[in-house]
C-alpha cells in the first residue's frame, strides 16, 4: 500500500530497558521514512539516550514524549530506566511503570489522539487504555519468535514436547549466583507475570510485530502464529545505525587500537546494560581471555551506585600481563562501530536478542555465555539453528571456567574445526543485506490496512 495523503500518527510505547528502547527506535525511524508521524514515549532519563540517537532528518517526524512515573525515596528519577539498575530495585520500578495506567498515558492519549499504539511487552494496560480511547494497539516484541512459541506452547500445551527438538537440548544452564541482592521471585510472582504477558498478547489486535526474520526463525515465526491466533509479522534486524564518534575521545581511542589489529583476530566482549557478573564470573573470563591467547576488547560494567575499581574487580596482575592485546573499558563502547570492524573476529556474548541480531548483521561469529531470561534459549538458536556461535557450557553447579572459555574462544575464532562457524556468520551477513527492508515494507502495508479498517 501507498503511504501517501495523511499522515498516520503512532504513539510507541516501550518498556525501560535500553534493549526495548533501541529496536523500538530503529522501527520508530523505518516508519517515519514511510511518512508515519511517531510519538516515542518513555521516561526523561531514557530519552535524554534517545536524543542524542536521533539524526536532524528526524526532528520532524518522531516527536519524543515524556513519560512521568512517581518519584520514589529508592527511585528517584536518575532510576527511571534498568541501564544500570541495581537488580532489588527491579520490581519497584516495574509497579512504578504500571502506575502510568492511571496517570500520565491516558492524558497522553487524551492530548496527542494517535491513530494506533505499538506498546511492548507486561504491559496490557496499555491496550487497555487504547481501547477505551478508541484507538487500536498492537504489541512489538523485542524477542526472537523462537524464545516466544517456547514459553507460549509451554503455558497453553502443558506437559506436550515443544516441536523443535534443538530448542529443547540441555545446555547445563545453572548460574550459580546472580549480582546484586534481587530477592529471588515466588512461583505466584513468576505465574503473574506470565498472566501480564499472556494478556498483553491477546489484547494486540490482529496482528504481532516481532524482531526477526525468516531466514533464521521461519518455522518459529508460523508456529508462534498458530499458537496466538494472529499474524505474526517479522521487522527485520533493526540494527542501529553506527554513531558519529568523531567527538568521543574513548570511542576514537577504542575504533584507533583496533585499526591497528589484523583482520578477524579481536573478540568483543560485552554483556548487555543490565547483565553483571559476579566476582567469581569475572575472574573466570579474564583468566579465559589471557589462555586464549586472542585479542579483545572488554567492557566492564557495574550497577549504578556500585562503586568498583576495575584494577580491584580484575585478576591480579592481569592488565600487565595483557597489555597490548587486550583492552578493558569501563561502563559504553560503540558495539555496532566494533562489530562492523574487519579486525573483529568474534562476539563474547550474553546472547541477547539484540546483541545477537547484530553480530549477525555483520559475519561475527559468537561465543555464547548466556545468564538469565531468553538468553539461554537464543544461544541455542544460535549455535543449533543457525550454526553461527557455539556456547560457552558451564560447571556443574553452573559456574564458569577459564579452559572452556578460552577453547571455545579460539575454535570460533583461530582453529580449523571453528571455520564452519565462521563460514555461517558471514553467509547469514550477506543474506540479511540482500533482504534490504522487505520485513518492514511489508509491516507498513499492514499498519495502513489496520488504520483503514478502523476508519
Amino acid at each position: 500500500m501507498d503511504n501517501k495523503g495523511y499522515r498516520m500518527k503512532v504513539l510507541m510505547q516501550p518498556w525501560l530497558a535500553y534493549g526495548h528502547i533501541s529496536p523500538y527506535l530503529e522501527l520508530a525511524k523505518k516508519l517515519s521514512d514511510r511518512n508515519f508521524y511517531i510519538y516515542f514515549c518513555s521516561t526523561p532519563i531514557n530519552l535524554s539516550t534517545v536524543r542524542k540517537k536521533l539524526d536532524h532528518k528526524y526532528l520532524l517526524s518522531i516527536q519524543l514524549v515524556e513519560l512521568h512515573l512517581p518519584s520514589l525515596p529508592d527511585l528517584p528519577p536518575s532510576l527511571h530506566t534498568t541501564n544500570g539498575l541495581p537488580a532489588h530495585l527491579m520490581t519497584t520500578l516495574k509497579t512504578a511503570f504500571d502506575t502510568a495506567a492511571t496517570s500520565d498515558f491516558p492524558k497522553i492519549l487524551t492530548t496527542l489522539t494517535p491513530d494506533l499504539v505499538i506498546y511492548d511487552q507486561n504491559q496490557p494496560w496499555a491496550p487497555a487504555v487504547a481501547s477505551s480511547h478508541n484507538i487500536p494497539a498492537i504489541q512489538f516484541l523485542t524477542f526472537g519468535a523462537a524464545v516466544v512459541s517456547f514459553f507460549l506452547h509451554m503455558f497453553k500445551n502443558p506437559g506436550e514436547v515443544f516441536p523443535y527438538q534443538e530448542m529443547t537440548r540441555s545446555r547445563n544452564f545453572k548460574r550459580s549466583t546472580v549480582h546484586g541482592t534481587a530477592k529471588q521471585p515466588s512461583g505466584d510472582e513468576i505465574m503473574k507475570e506470565v498472566h501480564r504477558f499472556l494478556e498483553s498478547l491477546d489484547r494486540s489486535c490482529d496482528i504481532i510485530l516481532v524482531k526477526s526474520f525468516r531466514e533464521i526463525e521461519g518455522k518459529y515465526i508460523d508456529y508462534f502464529s498458530a499458537l496466538a491466533k494472529k499474524k505474526i509479522l517479522p521487522v527485520g534486524p533493526l540494527v542501529e545505525d553506527p554513531v558519529d564518534i568523531s567527538e568521543d575521545e574513548n570511542s576514537k581511542d577504542i575504533i584507533q587500537w583496533l585499526d591497528k589489529k589484523d583482520k578477524s583476530s579481536t573478540v568483543f566482549v560485552s554483556f548487555g546494560s543490565e547483565c553483571f557478573l559476579t566476582k567469581e564470573e569475572i575472574e573466570e573470563l579474564a583468566l579465559g581471555l589471557e589462555l586464549s591467547q586472542v585479542n579483545f576488547i572488554w567492557v566492564v560494567r557495574f550497577p549504578v551506585g556500585e562503586k568498583v575499581s576495575v584494577d580491584l574487580a580484575l585478576p591480579e596482575g592481569f592488565l600487565d600481563r595483557v597489555k597490548g592485546r587486550g583492552l578493558v573499558v569501563e561502563g559504553w563502547a560503540p558495539q555496532v562501530e566494533i562489530l562492523r570492524h574487519s579486525s573483529t573476529g568474534g562476539f563474547v556474548s550474553h546472547c541477547g536478542w539484540n546483541s545477537a541480531i547484530e553480530s549477525m548483521k555483520f559475519g561475527v561469529p559468537i561465543i555464547g555465555v548466556p545468564m538469565q531470561l531468553d538468553q539461554p534459549l537464543n544461544a541455542r538458536l544460535i549455535e543449533e539453528v543457525a550454526g553461527v556461535g557455539v556456547e560457552v557450557r558451564r560447571d556443574e553447579s553452573g559456574g564458569l571456567q577459564r579452559e572452556e572459555i578460552a577453547q571455545v574462544i579460539r575454535r570460533v575464532v583461530v582453529e580449523k574445526d571453528g571455520e564452519d562457524v565462521r563460514t555461517n556468520a558471514r553467509k547469514f551477513s550477506a543474506s540479511m543485506g540482500l533482504k534490504k527492508e522487505e520485513e518492514i515494507d511489508g509491516v507498513v502495508d499492514e499498519l495502513l490496512r489496520l488504520f483503514r479498517k478502523g476508519k
